[in-house]
């Protein structure tokens, strides 16, 4: 593999201008299919399969006037103190506006539907939308804001929520904090402007491909509102990160008095083949998102997984054209000479005496504080080990009470409208009116649809937690009545929970078939699914990725140990997350507004996805360097600190660019977003500081030879990838070529 990616790198080189152009072009054509092909992003959930879905589809089929595809929103009333709903003509009229607003199908008059609290104040309207949450118009929603002013002028205390009322999602600035982060870490890893300036460029390229062309699918095919954000906080991240590490193996060929285009063909020959490795290992993690059997879920994955893809591509590719252009001096300027005279100095004065001969001078001071850290680590590696495990257990305990749920208006930020209609109805109704069970009867096949009907809702109605049931409401045909139930719980309640279970199993009456859909019911069933998911969703990528490390590696113990350490990160992550999130410990720290409530449920699934990831690629980073000098006969010992020091900066620095993007999306309007932007950060943190700086050089020390020890007949099977570029090593360097003629002109690349 080296050999050809090797080949890949001097061409792209030499082509410079035809690679830029064809990426250039395939940006070009992205952006034009997103703005003429794209088409609305949907919001809400799919789960083929579960009763819940059964459920909805029924009513669409047997009950189209309810509206189960489309949107509905909620506005809540309260008069002030001592006042009552009844006497203020504002509510009426209030109504007649919203009913009259754009998109709007029907406004239920809370009088007319007795949906008034027992004091009077308080009364909620239940508004139906003629299309789906996610086609409301933004112009349909300022209406809305626009009808209630009035309201609000007089003295009401108006608000409102649901699924047609959502904010639009729009990102917040802080998250281009995490590009401006990854700038300045980039410019101190190279010293040069330019030399910061390419991974940025290529990975604002990669991404633009990427999303622009998720954005034009949606016009196809139905694309969640999550989708294209998760694709763009991974694939920012990965591409800066790869463009990274080649970047710095480009920086260390040069050192060693190679020409550019050889040096570039290369570093892509061995910093390109972990790249490819690392990017399999995320595709792998992502794209195995399929075996859950949620179709938003699965395109999360995928898109994230094409957006790695393009990752990939750009740093083998685009990053050596851009090298091209740029010239042997692309690590020039005065920070790169200040630390290369720096470098120099403490040579000179003795300070960095234990460095390896022939490490350049430039070089030598950066990877002074990995040495002294990874030999502090192999000194003492069984006690740094039981330390760095027991700390991340208990950092772990919280996720021993970890529950699951979907996002509702009680988790939106205290001051949004969406949370004070949450707050006016628990006060005025209980908190079960803001969850409410749509109960649907298939009475199709009994005696006497009606008497089905009501000898459901009465033995609704003797179940525990049960507030309300309202009388059946029948289809057209008679075949088919829905059963409103209030239960007397939250929607993320366990009662609630318990009453949707005991509601499916009661007898069925007179032949009668009952379903149970709704927030909390698809909220259970999403649970369920992705409980029964996750062994052979685990399977499936651990498995895959042993393999691929197997071969990468040829060692069993080196997957194996790379696999414990991803539980370890797992495990922490997700314990931070019950007490940040679940909890409420220290989320004012992290900025994160908005009321504690359940890990939202898809999260833990997706979050071992992207973590198994991006922890195999900081494996596959820091060990290969360690391989490297194995294979080239350094001791076992020597292996593990030369090639942790190597690579130590590098991974650090990239660690870092990870952690300042994904935290750029905690302020997120979107609690999946937010949580993944958390949740995602910290695993990189951990996965890269504790488990892959820590654990990694702990274990690899107390192994020893055995590390690289494989079964013969599996090394007679096994084909060798040559990840770190021994063929290369053999070859001399290749004579530079003339550049070849690109559009009638000499790509001399000035």
């Amino acid at each position: 593999m080296a050999t050809y990616l090797y080949r890949l790198g001097r061409f792209a080189f030499r082509r410079r201008r035809l690679v830029v152009l064809i990426w250039l072009g395939l940006l070009a054509a992205g952006v034009t299919g997103a703005v003429t092909l794209s088409g609305p992003t949907a919001a809400g959930f799919s789960i083929p399969g579960t009763e819940s879905q059964r459920a909805a589809d029924l009513l669409h089929d047997r009950f189209p006037q309810a509206g189960a595809d489309s949107a509905t929103a909620r506005i809540v009333f309260q008069a002030p103190a001592g006042q009552k709903l009844a006497d203020n003509p504002q509510v009426k009229q209030t109504l007649a506006r919203i009913a009259a607003t754009p998109q709007v199908a029907h406004v239920v008059d809370p009088f007319t539907a007795k949906a008034i609290s027992p004091d009077g104040r308080t009364g909620y309207a239940q508004v139906a939308y003629t299309v789906r949450a996610a086609e409301v118009a933004p112009e349909a929603n300022d209406a809305v804001e626009a009808a209630i002013a009035p309201a609000r002028a007089s003295g009401l205390t108006v608000e409102y929520g649901g699924e047609a009322l959502q904010p639009s999602g729009a990102q917040h600035l802080t998250e281009v904090i995490g590009i401006g982060v990854a700038a300045v870490v980039l410019l101190l890893t190279f010293g040069s402007l330019v030399a910061a300036g390419l991974p940025l460029l290529s990975a604002i390229i990669g991404v633009g491909i990427g999303v622009t062309a998720i954005t034009a699918l949606s016009g196809f095919v139905d694309i969640g509102s999550g989708t294209s954000i998760l694709a763009l906080m991974i694939g920012l991240a990965v591409s800066i990160d790869y463009s990274l590490f080649i970047m710095s193996r480009y920086r260390h060929e040069l050192s060693t008095g190679l020409e550019p285009e050889e040096a570039t063909g290369r570093a892509v020959g061995t910093a390109g083949s972990a790249v490819v490795f690392a990017g399999l290992t995320v595709v792998i993690a992502l794209g195995g998102l399929f075996v859950v059997g949620i179709p938003f879920l699965t395109q999360m994955g995928l898109a994230a997984a094409f957006t790695v893809i393009i990752a990939v591509g750009i740093a083998l590719t685009l990053l050596p054209a851009l090298l091209g252009f740029a010239g042997p001096k692309v690590f020039s300027g005065r920070l790169a000479r200040l630390r290369s005279r720096r470098g120099t100095a403490a040579r000179t004065a003795g300070g960095l005496a234990a460095v390896p001969d022939g490490l350049p001078a430039q070089e030598a001071e950066r990877v002074t504080v990995g040495r002294r850290w990874v030999r502090f680590v192999t000194k003492r590696p069984l006690v740094v080990l039981l330390v760095t495990v027991i700390g991340l257990g208990i950092v772990a305990i919280p996720a021993t009470d970890l529950k699951l749920g979907l996002p509702n208006d009680s988790t939106a930020a205290p001051d949004s409208t969406q949370r004070k209609a949450y707050d006016l109805l628990s006060e005025g109704f209980g908190p079960g009116f803001n969850g409410p069970l749509i109960v649907v009867v298939d009475a199709g096949k009994a005696a006497s649809p009606t008497s089905a009907a009501a000898n459901t809702a009465a033995a609704i109605r003797d179940l525990p937690d049960v507030k309300v049931v309202s009388p059946p409401r029948f289809n057209p045909a008679g075949n088919t009545a829905i059963l409103t139930v209030i239960p007397g719980s939250g929607p993320s309640s366990t009662q609630t929970s318990d009453l949707v279970k005991s509601i499916r199993t009661l007898p069925r009456h007179d032949g009668a078939e009952v379903a149970v859909t709704g927030a909390t019911a698809i909220g259970i069933d999403i649970s369920d699914k992705l409980g029964s998911a996750l062994v052979p969703y685990l399977t499936l990528i651990v498995g895959l990725a042993f393999l691929l490390l197997t071969l990468v590696f040829r060692s069993l113990l080196v997957p194996l140990k790379a696999t414990l350490g991803f539980l370890l990160s797992v495990a922490a992550t997700f314990g931070a997350l019950v007490a940040v999130f679940q909890w409420g410990w220290l989320s004012g720290l992290f900025g994160i507004t908005g009321q504690t409530g359940p890990v939202i449920s898809m999260l833990p699934i997706f979050l071992i996805g992207v973590v198994f990831g991006l922890a195999m690629d900081y494996q596959i980073f820091l060990v290969t360097r360690m391989r490297e000098e194995h294979v080239h006969g350094a001791a076992p010992k020597a292996a593990v600190v030369d090639g942790f020091a190597h690579s130590a900066q590098v991974v650090t620095a990239a660690a870092i660019i990870m952690i300042a993007v994904f935290s750029g999306f905690i302020l997120s309007d979107q609690t999946l977003i937010r949580e993944m932007g958390f949740g995602l950060a910290l695993a990189v943190l951990i996965d890269a500081f504790v488990v892959r700086m820590t654990v990694v050089p702990a274990v690899m020390a107390l192994l020893g030879k055995r590390a690289w020890s494989l079964p013969r007949w599996l090394d007679r099977i096994l084909p060798r990838v040559d990840v770190e570029g021994d063929s290369l090593r053999t070859q001399p360097p290749a004579p530079p070529r003339e550049p070849e003629l690109v559009s009638g002109g000499r790509d001399d690349g000035h």
